[in-house]
């Protein structure tokens, strides 16, 4: 796989976890899971899919698009 597509792929799964950030489908939902709202465990849920998703980053794609810059100017 090129740089380039795996650029776009990380790009596109850095928009749809930013797009599932705040629980919007969830707005006045009153519903209660393990004593806490269910927009709580949701976000709760999120957080560790995205701290999943970033360390895969680090461990496949930390480096991506960066680009060398010569000293010389």
């Amino acid at each position: 796989m090129n740089e380039r597509t795996r650029l776009v792929g990380w790009a596109a799964i850095a928009v749809a976890l930013a797009a599932l950030s705040v629980p919007w489908f969830l707005w006045g939902a009153d519903g209660v899971v393990a004593g806490l709202p269910v927009w709580v465990v949701y976000h709760v849920g999120w957080l560790c899919l995205v701290a999943v998703v970033f360390w895969v980053f680090t461990k496949r794609a930390w480096g991506l698009g960066v680009e060398e810059v010569s000293r010389d100017g």
